[in-house]
């Protein structure tokens, strides 16, 4: 009798509950895990089995054609669906494979003999199979292929019967396709089940019999995945939950692209690689619009500067990088130039032919105010400051009116952010530039200026390095600062650089004639949510399916698509702890990080105090 039966009074006879041992009682209540795990309700039926809140269909493979590509199972793997793959495979002794063989091939001969004693037409499936029947056995007698019985069995799971119907076509028109057949397990529902189960019982027991060669074709780990043995972390694949491991300095170039709509999760997914790219010997300069970086650099010991009007934190746009070995001063000198130009038609609103023609001299001479020179070796030299370059322009014929709408710039409020000599060292391995606290009529100018500045120093030392451009449509603004960005993405592979270019704003981002070059010379594309008004111009410039086209609509925060190079799968962001407390820019969080810095702080103090106290006591009692 059960302890159910003696406790509850079931059975023979009653028995008094005070003869039962505890332990009895006990082990009645306690819970395994398949009482845990198991649906609440089970009903067989023959075409499919409710479990639970799911209905499941189980399905096996009957037939195969007679050659089987490689990858022909890949699709059904990479299928955005809820299934359940087994395979069986159960060695054939050799020996005894070899026995029937022989029987095989001599009816196979027997009949061909047969229809050409009588003078029939000559059958070519029977010569294809006598062929075929020869080459397998010889392959099997020098053992270069064995043979199996392959179970190959698919449970799909679903809501309800209409949903199993429309998977169950899919799966069926892919597989046909390839003249592969499947049934359904009628009445064998149960054990097609449990057939496909992580148990390892074959119970349903359809086989068909391949040799090594097919077989290795059915090899189920197909699915698109991007990982490799080095490189960093950038999320789990969500088709089949491998890790999206790494290298961006692995491919043709180093740059990448990263949309998403605000919100989407694009600036914590930038951290994350940031912070794990510090980990692998590279150097990391960040240019920050909204002053998300400030606590990043603190905590992984970085430099932060920001740049205002009234910050102490000056860039000279008139500095010279030392020319690299395969460099020349003059080819420097005139690079240089070039890029001052581009500065100042974006500070002026826009320059003439004869206009550009000035300041393009003009910049020349107030270099040779100061003895530089293409001749000139950079390393020593004091390069001029724009009140120099006001100076000049002044003197020069048709250049007043250019000197007055430069001298904003060089008087006043606005003289302080670059009418200064450089003070920024960014000998660091991380550095962040907060443009935040910039008036956004100056942000654009303040961008071409720092990232100038950046290439400077990135030229005079070769370095692994990461440059990441946040908020990037401020750069798409406008011509000269977007042609600057695109010059960096195209020239910085030279000098071991990658760009990452980041923008919630794809609009104006594709709308500039820079920003498709931009993207296409970038290897690696990171889409994550999107939002309904850009994502058909998306869908168009980066070729997305219909599927993925709605999986960046339907994306949670943190998820979306990631290319590189040729290939591309969906994923998901992923952080630990400490990482997360690092990074987070959810303004809850930084709160909350704030809050317990300041109570440690005050506790530091509070301690401080006590000890100084306790000195002043004992000294006292000293005295």
């Amino acid at each position: 009798m059960s302890i159910f039966g003696k406790l509850f009074g079931k059975g023979e006879k009653k028995v008094d509950i005070s003869s039962i041992l505890p332990q009895e009682i006990f082990e009645a209540g306690v819970l395994e895990l398949k009482d845990i795990i198991a649906p609440s309700a089970l009903k067989i039926t023959p075409k499919e089995i409710n479990l639970g809140e799911k209905i499941l269909r189980s399905f096996f493979v009957i037939s195969y054609p007679r050659f089987l590509a490689e990858g022909w199972f890949s699709p059904i793997i990479n299928m955005d669906k809820v299934f359940d793959v087994s395979i069986f495979i159960h060695p054939i002794e050799t020996s005894r494979v070899l026995r029937q063989f022989q029987r095989k091939v001599a009816e196979v001969q027997s009949q061909i003999h047969t229809r050409e004693e009588k003078g029939l037409v000559r059958d070519p499936m029977l010569d294809v199979a006598y062929q075929d029947l020869e080459n397998l056995r010889d392959q099997l007698q020098q053992a270069q292929e064995k043979l199996f019985d392959v179970g190959l069995y698919i449970t799909i799971y679903g809501d309800s019967e209409s949903e199993l119907d429309k998977v169950e076509t899919e799966i069926k028109s892919i597989l046909e396709s390839k003249l592969i057949y499947v049934k359904p397990a009628l009445f064998q529902q149960e054990q097609g089940y449990r057939s496909s189960l992580p148990l390892g019982n074959d119970e349903l027991a359809v086989h068909s019999k391949l040799n090594s060669s097919p077989l290795s074709s059915l090899f189920p780990f197909t699915s698109f995945d991007l990982t490799s043995d080095k490189g960093i972390l950038y999320g789990i694949n969500r088709h089949n939950s491998s890790l999206i491991l790494f290298d961006r300095f692995s491919l043709e170039n180093y740059n990448s692209v990263s949309f998403a709509k605000a919100g989407a999760g694009k600036s914590y997914a930038t951290k994350l690689e940031i912070l794990r790219t510090l980990m692998f010997d590279a150097n990391v300069i960040v240019i920050d619009p909204e002053n998300e970086y400030e606590y990043m650099a603190e905590a992984t010991g970085g430099r932060y500067f920001k740049i205002s009007l009234n910050s102490e934190h000056h860039i000279n746009p008139f500095d010279l990088p030392i020319p690299g070995p395969d460099e020349s001063a003059a080819n420097v000198l005139r690079s240089n130039i070039i890029n001052l130009v581009g500065l100042f038609r974006l500070m002026m609103g826009g320059l003439t032919a004869e206009e550009d023609a000035i300041i393009d001299r003009a910049i020349t001479e107030t270099y040779a105010l100061k003895d530089i020179t293409a001749e000139s070796d950079f390393t020593n030299v004091e390069p001029p400051l724009m009140s120099d370059f006001e100076l000049v322009l002044s003197g020069m014929e048709r250049g007043e009116s250019l000197a007055q709408r430069l001298s904003k710039y060089t008087k006043g409020t606005w003289a302080g952010f670059i009418n200064r000599p450089s003070n920024v060292d960014i000998n660091k391995k991380f550095i962040v530039f907060s443009l935040r606290d910039m008036e956004d009529e100056l942000k654009p100018i303040a961008m071409y200026i720092v990232t100038h500045y950046i290439w400077n120093a990135i030229r005079k030392e070769l370095k692994k390095r990461l440059l990441v451009v946040d908020e990037a449509w401020w750069m798409m603004k406008t011509d000269d600062t977007a042609s600057f960005l695109m010059g960096l993405v195209k020239r910085g592979r030279k000098y071991f650089l990658g760009v990452a270019t980041i923008t919630q704003d794809v609009g104006d981002f594709l709308k500039s004639p820079y920003g498709v070059p931009i993207i296409t010379n970038s290897a690696i594309q990171i889409l994550l949510k999107q939002s309904p008004t850009t994502i058909d111009e998306l869908q168009k410039t980066f070729n997305l399916t219909e599927e993925e086209k709605y999986l960046l609509l339907e994306s949670d925060v943190g998820e979306g698509i990631f290319f590189a190079g040729l290939k591309h799968v969906a994923v998901k962001n992923i952080a630990s702890y400490t990482e997360d407390q690092i990074i987070t820019s959810d303004p809850s969080q930084v709160l909350a990080i704030k809050q317990a810095k300041r109570e440690a702080e005050e506790d530091r103090e509070e301690i401080a105090q006590a000890k100084q106290e306790e000195l002043k006591k004992a000294a006292d009692l000293n005295g």
